[in-house]
């Protein structure tokens, strides 16, 4: 099953997420207007595309070899499709998810009206990204909860309370529009869960992410 880009594959089914609940933002975060939705646009599946810079290369990606039992195949599983969507900021500024992590290369990219969007790889990761929007496609042969830290490590990036890729200083973290107290590696990749990662200060208030029909 194509995955659902604006203007190039019809999109069915779905729902809009609503807004979060309330926030739970610790003393001397920014606005909400300083979020990924200043200087954003619309990526390819509808989602807007954070200005900033990469958080880190998708070279880093892993290439083919099972990643925490997670296989890389020739075609996407569908058994189990949902999607979750991910922020980073980096001492309040924004950083892209960037897109084709879990697709091992070579990776064809058709680079569409509204940017790039990946269509295929020589294999898919069960968690992987097709564009640069923060959208991660979990598609499974099995129903099961997978996590952030699975993603990371496909990545072949770090992540912990004081790491993420690259980024080092106090990681804060939202899931829903609320604070998450827990082992960020842990944080479940639900159906349109959106999760924040903020690293060092300020702390960006958490806003919440619309899923376009299809996703």
């Amino acid at each position: 099953m194509a995955a659902c880009v604006a203007g190039l594959t019809a999109c069915g089914g779905g729902r809009a997420a609503g807004p979060p609940p309330s926030s739970s933002v610790p003393p001397g975060s920014s606005s909400p207007a300083s979020t990924s939705s200043a200087g954003a646009h619309p990526g390819p599946e509808g989602v807007p595309v954070p200005a900033g810079p990469d958080l880190a290369p998708v070279t880093s990606s892993a290439r083919g070899a099972t990643v925490d039992g997670i296989r890389c195949q020739r075609s996407e599983q569908v058994l189990f499709h949902i999607h979750a969507h991910l922020a980073v900021f980096v001492d309040g500024s924004s950083r892209r998810i960037p897109y084709g992590i879990g697709i091992a290369p070579p990776r064809q990219v058709q680079q569409t009206a509204n940017g790039a969007f990946v269509t295929g790889g020589s294999c898919f990761y069960w968690l992987h990204t097709h564009a640069a929007d923060g959208i991660i496609h979990i598609e499974s042969p099995v129903k099961r909860t997978y996590t952030l830290g699975e993603f990371f490590d496909i990545w072949h990036q770090p992540l912990g309370p004081d790491r993420v890729g690259p980024a080092r200083g106090k990681v804060t973290a939202f899931v829903g529009g609320r604070r998450y107290t827990g082992n960020v590696r842990d944080i479940p990749l639900a159906a349109h869960a959106v999760i924040q990662l903020d690293v060092g200060r300020p702390v960006v208030a958490p806003r919440p992410v619309r899923f376009p029909s299809g996703l």
